[in-house]
């Protein structure tokens, strides 16, 4: 068992936090307050090379490991959420999933675009009345010819307003299929697609999230991603993604919540001493500290089982759960460690206690993961062999 990361992955390191602090921090808190969002950040994004971590060579991407992408989403979430959310959505739920179901043609179709930037991509399961049930979904496809009908809607969609392209999942009108449900890439461009975003949000708010609807849409049989009946396998794969690179990025959070926390502890003084000589301020550190590691471990080991091409769905879930839950705890105590400073933007742990609550929510709510975890250990929950795998890394 080796701990070690190579020397590609802390140069990725390097880079992610560089692009962070250089290119989202700077007017974030402005952004923040106007709840504005920008396309041009996503265009950045992609020219320094981050929307193709993980993404095979052969499909335009930069060829680096799964551990990388977590360790992008880590650095980048330590600036900002919203920028984590878009290698969550763009690159693990998008871009990994149809490189996991995407047929040889449709890889090569679409990959190498996504992984620029040129394309943005997005993810469609959520509905009103589909949540955490996601099997509940009522967006349907209906056959016709060579083409799917498309008519429905989903909500809280990531850059609902700015992708160019979407993997939707879908209920199936008529199917002899034993699931009826199917997955689709379709594109903004198509006649009957429309957005609205949402607004006064929480937290996340220098990030876009909408709604998506679906009137009459015909969507060509070939932008299927695998069979009638695959869709809701398609879905868990895509989740499985989602969540692992929101349980590294709340890594970014805690290790955030440090960077604050460090420098005001040694600075505020009290009665003629920092406040970081203070036992009680000191066990709010220490359980900072103890979360980020304890979170790296498990992303580290979910990012070693995608590269060998494990299935790895109780331990990605126990990732997300696990991290999320230390990422709010540790921007609690942030915000308490800075007093009255900490109720204000004019310090960012605020920010990070907004943000961190939406990862409770999001890809599987604590509640959801709380439930699985109980029922794998009890038996009542297991998983099959994957259908349909990821490259393996190194490519062979």
């Amino acid at each position: 068992m080796d701990f070690a990361l190579t020397q590609e992955h802390d140069l990725i390191r390097e880079s992610a936090y560089k692009f962070g602090q250089n290119e989202v921090l700077p007017g974030l808190r402005e952004r923040d307050r106007e709840a504005k969002s920008d396309r041009k950040a996503l265009e950045k994004m992609g020219e320094a090379g981050l929307l193709g971590v993980s993404i095979p060579a052969k499909y335009g991407g930069s060829d680096t490991d799964y551990i990388s992408l977590g360790i992008v989403c880590e650095e980048l979430e330590r600036a900002d959420t919203s920028a984590r959310v878009v290698m969550s959505v763009h690159s693990g739920l998008h871009s990994l999933t149809l490189l996991q179901w995407g047929s040889e043609e449709q890889k090569q179709r679409w990959l190498p675009d996504l992984a620029s930037g040129k394309l943005i991509g997005a993810f469609g399961l959520t509905e009103p009345n589909a949540g955490s049930d996601a099997a509940n979904i009522k967006t349907v496809a209906r056959k016709d010819g060579d083409s799917y009908i498309l008519n429905g809607q989903k909500t809280w969609i990531s850059l609902a307003d700015y992708a160019d392209q979407f993997l939707v999942i879908t209920r199936l009108a008529e199917t002899s299929a034993k699931a009826p449900y199917a997955a689709f890439i379709i594109n903004r461009d198509t006649p009957g697609f429309s957005s609205r975003a949402i607004h006064g949000k929480l937290g996340v708010r220098a990030g876009n999230t909408g709604e998506i609807f679906f009137e009459d849409m015909r969507v060509p049989a070939d932008c299927m991603l695998g069979q009638e009946g695959d869709g809701f396998k398609v879905a868990m794969s895509a989740l499985d993604h989602g969540r692992y690179t929101v349980a590294s990025g709340a890594v970014g959070i805690i290790t955030a919540c440090l960077d604050a926390c460090v420098k005001y502890s040694n600075e505020r003084s009290v009665q003629g001493e920092v406040i970081g000589k203070k036992q009680l301020v000191q066990q709010m550190i220490a359980s900072m500290v103890q979360g980020r590691e304890i979170g790296r471990l498990l992303y580290y080991k979910v990012g070693w089982m995608k590269n060998t091409g494990q299935r790895h769905t109780r331990e990605c879930s126990m990732a997300k759960w696990t991290n999320c839950a230390a990422a709010f705890d540790a921007a609690n105590k942030a915000v308490e460690l800075h007093g009255a400073y900490g109720y204000c933007d004019e310090f960012p742990v605020e920010r990070y206690f907004r943000n961190s609550r939406g990862a409770m929510i999001y890809e599987g709510t604590h509640e959801i993961h709380t439930l699985m975890q109980a029922e794998y250990e009890l038996g009542y929950r297991s998983d099959k062999p994957l259908q349909q795998v990821l490259p393996t890394w190194p490519v062979e």
